[in-house]
């Protein structure tokens, strides 16, 4: 099953935002606990999203029961055995969702594309239209 350029296109766009956020969170949070034994330390895996403190990323929902419907959650996962108090992880949680609100207009400049709370979650939300496939 072969992926829709426009689509292929997308979730690059989507990787690089996360690894833009995981470099954000290494540079201010990412001395703030003890690694997991099984990570590996900051620039020494192949991608930022298998390193350091933090693993980000995204996922597609239908969003069905979801007042915003469709988009795609974010992953902010702190990889470490020690127990992060909440206040700590509502911190970073904070601290992530106002620079993800930063840096959306630079990897999304022609979509309307919002960052929403949606229950527990934070879900990017808007224009995910792929166009016509240039492979037709």
């Amino acid at each position: 099953m072969s992926v829709h350029p426009a689509q292929a296109k997308l979730e690059t766009t989507l990787r690089k935002l996360c690894d833009d956020l995981d470099q954000y969170l290494e540079d201010t949070f990412g001395t703030s606990y003890p690694l997991h034994p099984n990570r590996p330390k900051r620039g020494k895996a192949a991608s930022v999203a298998y390193d350091g403190l933090f693993s980000t990323g995204t996922q597609f929902t239908l969003g069905y029961g979801s007042e915003y419907g469709r988009g795609y959650l974010v992953s902010v996962e702190i990889r470490t055995l020690t127990k992060v108090p909440e206040k700590n992880k509502q911190s970073i949680e904070e601290a992530a969702m106002a620079y993800i609100q930063e840096i959306l207009p630079k990897y999304f400049p022609d979509r309307a594309i919002e960052l929403k709370q949606d229950g527990s979650v934070y879900k990017l939300v808007g224009d995910f239209s792929l166009g016509a496939s240039s492979n037709n």
